[in-house]
């Protein structure tokens, strides 16, 4: 009674592809994320390092509408390369191969800030079912089937400790009208809260001397309210 529950109800498929994205691709890959990147960032040491961003940045889209080519989602989003490959034997097939796509991205001021990131694939299956009559997905299921895929993915990695701190989970809504850098701003919106994340600790980690440091006064002359971190977004979840 209760799978016929489920059944009607759906509720068993995106917590069943939340599980299924975890174990079968994402506890594999990301214990191996910061290794990539560090081998990155030391093959490349023009570029500046945050390694409060050495972390896979996954794509949840509410829409579960998903692009094959992110460039082609947002013009400010550019390939650079692919990081160092992980390859098994899994399931029956020999030397399977995972790897990550490292992106540039450029913000509003040109800045360039550099990423793996990709979307969670799961959703192109949420899609899929909307679009087959066989699935009978309506547009607002496919909705509530992509928030508890990401609350269910949310729980599950928060439990996880050999996944701790190594991904960066970007849940949004897309604009009704089509914005042709919505995306990028939305994951360099991530970026910089990773990056605040990374001065704060440096900051805890080496306090300034009394003889340098800055009382709140002067630094509230100094610093204006945008350059501030801003808090985490809960995007209504």
């Amino acid at each position: 009674e209760m799978s016929e529950m489920f059944e009607r109800s759906k509720q068993n498929v995106a917590h069943g592809l939340a599980w299924s994205f975890y174990v079968g691709y994402l506890k594999i890959v990301l214990p191996r994320v910061k290794k990539s990147m560090e081998e990155f960032s030391r093959a490349n040491p023009n570029l500046p390092a945050c390694r409060k961003t050495w972390k896979l940045h996954i794509l949840i889209p509410l829409s579960c509408h998903t692009y094959d080519d992110l460039e082609k989602a947002d013009s400010n989003i550019q390939y650079v390369t692919e990081l160092t490959e992980t390859i098994l034997a899994r399931a029956g097939i020999k030397k399977r191969v995972y790897k990550h796509s490292l992106y540039a991205i450029t913000d509003e001021e040109n800045q360039l800030w550099h990423c793996a990131v990709e979307y969670a694939a799961p959703l192109q299956t949420l899609y899929a079912m909307s679009q087959d009559e066989c699935a009978a997905f309506s547009r607002d299921e496919r909705l509530e089937q992509a928030k508890l895929f990401y609350r269910t993915l949310e729980e599950i990695l928060r439990g996880s400790k050999e996944c701790a701190d190594t991904y960066r989970l970007i849940a949004y809504e897309e604009p009704e009208e089509a914005e042709p850098h919505f995306l990028s701003r939305e994951i360099v919106w991530h970026l910089r809260q990773e990056h605040h994340e990374e001065i704060s600790v440096l900051e805890r980690s080496h306090p300034p001397s009394p003889s340098t440091a800055l009382d709140s006064a002067e630094l509230n002359l100094q610093i204006s309210v945008s350059d501030l971190p801003q808090p985490l977004r809960t995007d209504g979840f």
